[in-house]
């Protein structure tokens, strides 16, 4: 009998954490293709539709600025989702971020030009950008608490690892739609045609909420709340207890930085400079963001079995350095070498930084403050972010102007990698271990 009821409860538990690995895919999908689209459609077609008083290249980096607005209210949103999911629970904070962002991505798509309403459309487009980073400000850091938490020990790398895939496929998912739009006639793609992404964020939304609902609190957590140990402030024992960790998420998570450029900045780059078409362009980011989809599992794996530092430190610096390829191809119009620079840099070196980074980061702090404290360093780290291209974009000039978005991306790699080789190796400690 007591074999009976052992066995249904490690059959209770897989479910579990299959429930919540699946929940962390879809709901980060759903996250980033939001996020992406925006990105997307800000580099290609919204200096032109929401900025159009704007002479020469005013307009451009006028609307790559409001992409980096969003990066600035994530740690805003980290503090608040946070707090939700280190008082009320992982669940609650999932639900209400999803649901926000849905929201905010679909009023995007319904909102007037300039030339409609005037002012008002950039005003409105920036709010609705802000609710966009207070929402991604507790997707990862919440979806990656709740599954390191129910995951077994030596697979939390492997589990946590999906939502970090999810997240590469909603990026993928962002340039793809844009594909067949970005050949339409430029006066329907700047009326209708990029409206498109934005609208089906609604059906989406909807999707991932109700998946959502039927997710359960981990034990670890249950255990905080009902012996009465969770926080009335967890962002103030954060930073009274745990700022060395909050610092090293921090350092670790301007690794993002490669991927902004990637996503976002080369799009602008190949609008304003010879060399390749922004359709080829949308098919390598969107092959390099797929790769890493799917490599993101596969380097959870290698995280349980080599350990989180190793693995990260590999990937930042492979990733940044193979930027000088991707660009160097982009320039002489060599679509091979930028798809093979697009897998290589994106599809292996970058998802093994960020594919560790799920469970790593989360593996920094108690339960307690688990999820705050992953939101708030990562949100911080993603400030960088979100307005590198509008330093690269800003700095550019002449055929070079991609220098110093590289370079960036190559001092970030190596901070990175000094920050994970001074922290703690994580991977061989039990989930009560971690507190």
């Amino acid at each position: 009998m007591s074999t009976i009821i052992a066995d249904v409860e490690v059959q209770q538990k897989s479910r579990r954490v299959r429930r919540a690995a699946l929940s962390g895919f879809f709901g980060s999908a759903l996250e980033y293709y939001d996020f992406i689209i925006y990105g997307t459609a800000a580099a290609l077609v919204f200096g032109k539709v929401f900025f159009s008083s704007m002479e020469g290249g005013a307009g451009a980096l006028a609307s790559i600025a409001t992409f980096g607005v969003a990066y600035v209210a994530r740690p805003f949103g980290a503090i608040f989702w946070g707090h939700i999911g280190d008082r009320l629970g992982r669940r609650l904070a999932l639900m209400l971020s999803v649901g926000l962002m849905g929201f905010a991505t679909f009023f995007v798509g319904v909102l007037p030009s300039y030339e409609t309403i005037g002012m008002a459309a950039p005003i409105l487009l920036v709010f609705l950008r802000i609710l966009q980073g207070i929402s991604a400000g507790g997707e990862v850091p919440g979806s990656s608490s709740l599954t390191v938490e129910h995951a077994p020990d030596g697979k939390r790398a492997f589990y946590t690892a999906f939502s970090m895939s999810g997240m590469q496929l909603g990026m993928s998912l962002g340039p793809l739609v844009f594909l067949p739009l970005a050949a339409l006639p430029q006066e329907q793609l700047l009326s209708w045609g990029w409206r498109i992404p934005f609208l089906l964020s609604g059906v989406l939304t909807v999707v991932a909420y109700l998946m959502r609902r039927n997710l359960e609190e981990p034990e670890v957590f249950k255990e905080v709340r009902e012996e009465g140990k969770t926080d009335s402030l967890p962002i103030v024992t954060l930073l009274r207890y745990h700022w060395k960790a909050v610092l090293r998420v921090l350092v670790c998570s301007c690794i993002n930085v490669v991927g902004s450029i990637f996503n976002v900045f080369t799009l602008a780059y190949v609008t304003q400079n010879h060399g390749v078409s922004s359709v080829i362009m949308l098919i390598a980011v969107s092959v390099g963001n797929i790769g890493a989809a799917i490599m993101a599992p596969v380097v959870g794996i290698w995280a349980d079995r080599f350990g989180r530092r190793p693995v990260y430190i590999i990937g930042a610096l492979g990733a940044s350095s193979t930027l000088f390829v991707l660009f160097n191809a982009i320039d002489s119009g060599n679509v091979v070498l930028l798809l093979v620079a697009a897998v290589l840099g994106i599809s292996l070196f970058y998802s093994m930084a960020i594919g560790v980074g799920a469970a790593y980061y989360a593996e920094q702090f108690p339960s307690k403050v688990r999820y705050t404290g992953m939101a708030v360093g990562l949100m911080l780290g993603l400030v960088a972010a979100g307005f590198a291209p509008t330093v690269a974009q800003a700095l550019g000039a002449g055929p070079s102007s991609w220098q110093p978005a590289v370079w960036l991306c190559v001092a970030v790699g190596i901070l990175g990698a000094i920050a994970a080789f001074a922290g703690p190796e994580t991977s061989h400690k039990t989930t009560r271990e971690l507190g």
